[in-house]
């Protein structure tokens, strides 16, 4: 396999990049459209054109149209067709008294502007003067004004808008019939002065059969252009293309609406032209750039070959000495330069739909209710690193989607972008969790499965005995009440230390086991092997410093408050059969180190949850600590880091949590789910609640998980309306009697309503709405961005995966 020069070593305490958990042999996976998603496949040349505007964190940027920030005001429906209707029946009172003259000096600019020639004593145009033009021009100026005026008081486009378009193509066809009926009529009649205007411009001869004719084809014209007009007014051109599309479609798809296509733009942060690689021929690479151009244009590129390659370039720009290497991978291989180790070029499946460009995954959309800030009803929400580096904690009963909907599309965006060179991920979750395929990682760890590939190493690539007794200590008695994990941390340091010098590696768990039993006689070999590897070193105060760490914890063991029997107690729970040849030391099989988080590896971990909880339970808090040390301690944090519990219950301790709220600094973050708040310590739940950026609330929670979401998100000013209802108290004869009437049919008192209007501070979500509020398939979702922008909490229609 071509592995890009990267070593394939055995382990991964190094640094290397293992070989995949599949065989290479593995037949080659299929090939995405950009998007990804069943049903989204979008050209490559589109799909880099799209707009993605910046926005608010959460938001899918890809073709997103900003919305504003506020509702505009919105009258009700009976008020709107009243209002119309009212001020329709006004203009044609006007219109009326303007034709009989009731109106006084209405033509008085008219007669100020024209000659009197021009006209008869009645007012009437005389023949063959420009009064014959000049009339029905003013006539229809004015009509169109007094249309104008009248429309805009009544609101009458909004009016059709709302009451006739909204309501669907076929009323809005229907509504038009009666106007334009009507209006031909008023034509026909000589109310609307369109006619006579066309007439005083025709060429007219002596011929009065020419003359008659000549009217005929003007009055035939005037027909056609009104009703062209009403058909336009009714939408007939989108009904001949829904009736097309039915036809065409079987009648179903011609019952969607054809999206707009989003104007081209720019991908963010190109320079120049990013379907002909711009950087690329400013940097004299003209020949790069027309073979990745060709391949685009040849169908032979996919979104991860071009957002690998861009990151390829990103690096070429920071360190100009790999432009040659560049160079030469892209004239040889094209599409296919600069690959992941793996060789993978895509995923095997795609479940989601994922933007390479803004490195975004779609989660769902946030619902079009009153619960969500108006700006961001019925807007996509993606996730990406921005956010994610935050770290997210979802909670959320069994059976809710956790896995589905959330934990699956994160990790696949994450391995997505893994291959691009961007990510490095580590999904951990129970043995049949659907966490994606083998072929889609580069290790698969399963621990307790003899056919496992690689193992674990349970030191973390650690070589300093304090730092790997520390992360010990975190994952076997971090969760014990009333157990000092500093001074567990010292106890096995005090074994650890005396156990490499004289071996060279750290205890296997059954030799680890027997020291901290004490067992006779694995000390005295600890010790023999300790004075023959000092004498073979010459390392006499280095042995000293040993045999005084042994004789230490000789003599705290069995005393007051020792933890030695609870770090055995626990180490037991891995000295199972069912472990035998798992966490070994000797070199002799391929432990996984998350040392190698500073490259682009995909891997996922399977923890025997079924037959073995409490142990998996306790290496599920050894890979968070190891996680948490390993991301911060990484020379290179341009990759983003990213760990992923299906089920993170039990495994918090209170060091993995404060470590949790540095990874935002080390480019690095975790995704944690929980079934209930409770799972995790009393002490623990609101520090956790503090140090994750991002919090998620699926439907079904408790109300008392409901309150801890509810006092982290807080409150926020709102608008309430008071309306008290008073008896109104007559006291005319007529006017009682009136209420009387009145109180006898509608069997209601007559009252009058006083409306108190005032801001008041309210839960952003209540406990109660967060637990009984929230419908299947939901959930609340809070985002903080590692810039510090945050979105409110939003009520987000989970999309799923299929």
């Amino acid at each position: 396999m071509d592995t890009e020069g990267t070593s394939d070593g055995q382990a991964t305490r190094t640094g290397h990049v293992p070989r995949p958990a599949t065989s290479p042999e593995h037949p080659p996976k299929p090939r995405h459209a950009p998007g990804g998603a069943p049903g989204q496949t979008p050209d490559l040349t589109d799909w880099i054109s799209t707009p993605r505007p910046a926005a608010e964190p959460g938001v899918w940027r890809y073709g997103h149209t900003p919305r504003a920030a506020a509702e505009a005001e919105r009258t009700p429906d009976r008020a709107l067709a009243s209002g119309a209707f009212i001020s329709f029946l006004a203009c044609v009172l006007v219109w009326s008294l303007m034709r009989n003259t009731y109106i006084p000096f209405w033509d008085a600019p008219l007669n100020l502007f024209t000659p009197d020639s021009w006209y008869s004593a009645n007012g009437e145009p005389v023949m063959g003067t420009g009064g014959m033009r000049a009339k029905p021009i003013y006539e229809l100026l004015f009509v169109s004004a007094i249309l104008y005026g009248f429309g805009r008081l009544g609101s009458w486009r909004t009016a059709w808008q709302r009451l006739v378009v909204e309501r669907g193509p076929w009323v809005q066809a229907l509504a038009v019939v009666p106007a334009a009926w009507v209006t031909l009529l008023l034509v026909d009649n000589h109310q609307l002065p369109i006619r006579q205007l066309v007439f005083a411009f025709l060429p007219y001869t002596s011929d009065p059969v020419a003359n008659l004719a000549l009217d005929n084809t003007a009055k035939t014209v005037i027909d056609v252009v009104l009703i062209v007009a009403f058909a336009w007014l009714g939408g007939a051109l989108r009904l001949l293309r829904r009736l097309r599309a039915v036809r065409a479609g079987g009648g179903r798809e011609g019952n969607r609406a054809v999206p707009a296509e989003p104007p081209r733009a720019h991908v963010p942060g190109d320079d120049g032209d990013p379907l002909r690689w711009t950087q690329l021929r400013g940097a004299g690479l003209g020949e790069a750039a027309d073979r990745l151009e060709g391949e685009a244009g040849g169908g032979r590129m996919n979104d991860v070959d071009y957002a690998r390659i861009r990151r390829a370039w990103e690096s070429v720009r920071v360190d100009p000495s790999r432009m040659r290497a560049f160079a030469d991978s892209v004239r040889d291989k094209g599409a296919g330069a600069c690959v992941h180790p793996s060789g993978d070029r895509d995923l095997p499946v795609r479940t989601a739909r994922h933007d390479l460009l803004a490195r975004q995954v779609l989660l769902g959309t946030v619902e079009d209710g009153v619960r969500n800030p108006y700006a961001r009803r019925g807007t996509s929400l993606a996730l990406d690193p921005e956010v994610l580096g935050t770290s997210l904690l979802a909670v959320g009963p069994s059976g809710t989607g956790k896995t589905q909907r959330l934990v699956r599309p994160v990790v696949e965006s994450l391995a997505l972008q893994a291959l691009a060179g961007q990510a490095a991920v580590v999904a951990v979750g129970a043995a049949g969790a659907q966490l994606g395929p083998d072929a889609a990682y580069d290790v698969v760890v399963r621990i307790g499965d003899p056919a496992s590939v690689y193992d674990l190493d349970l030191y973390g690539g650690a070589t300093d005995p304090d730092e790997a007794a520390i992360l010990l200590a975190e994952a076997f008695v971090g969760d014990v009440p009333g157990i000092d994990v500093r001074r567990a941390a010292t106890a096995l340091a005090q074994l650890l230390g005396p156990f490499r010098a004289a071996y060279g590696r750290f205890p296997a768990v059954p030799e680890l086991r027997e020291l901290l039993d004490q067992v006779p006689a694995a000390f005295d070999a600890l010790r023999r092997q300790l004075a023959a590897a000092a004498d073979g070193t010459g390392g006499a105060a280095r042995q000293h410093a040993m045999l005084r760490e042994l004789d230490a914890r000789t003599r705290q063991h069995g005393a007051h408050g020792d933890p030695g029997p609870a770090l055995a107690d626990r180490v037991a729970l891995l000295d199972r059969p069912a472990f035998a040849g798992f966490f070994d030391t000797t070199g002799q099989g391929r432990p996984f180190s998350l040392r190698a988080l500073e490259h682009p590896i995909r891997v996922r971990v399977d923890l025997p949850e079924r037959g073995h909880a409490d142990a998996s339970r306790m290496l599920a808090r050894l890979l968070l600590a190891q996680f948490n040390a390993a991301a911060a301690a990484r020379a290179d944090r341009s990759l983003f880091a990213f760990l992923a519990f299906d089920d993170a219950s039990h495994t918090l301790t209170a060091e993995t949590v404060r470590g949790v709220q540095r990874l935002r600094s080390a480019h690095a973050g975790v995704l944690l789910t929980l079934r209930t708040l409770d799972d995790v310590p009393e002490a623990l739940r609101t520090p956790l609640l503090g140090a994750v950026g991002c919090r998620m609330a699926f439907s079904g929670v408790t109300t008392w998980d409901g309150k801890r979401f509810a006092e982290a998100w807080g409150t926020e000013w709102v608008e309430t309306r008071d309306v008290t209802h008073r008896t109104v108290f007559a006291d005319q004869p007529l006017t009682r009697a009136i209420h009387a009437f009145r109180k006898l049919v509608t069997g209601k008192a007559v009252t009058t309503d006083a409306v108190t209007v005032r801001q008041v501070e309210r839960e952003r979500w209540s406990a109660s709405d967060l637990a009984h509020a929230v419908p299947p398939g939901h959930a609340v979702l809070s985002l903080t961005s590692v810039k510090g922008e945050r979105a409110a909490p939003l009520l987000v229609r989970l999309a799923g995966t299929s």
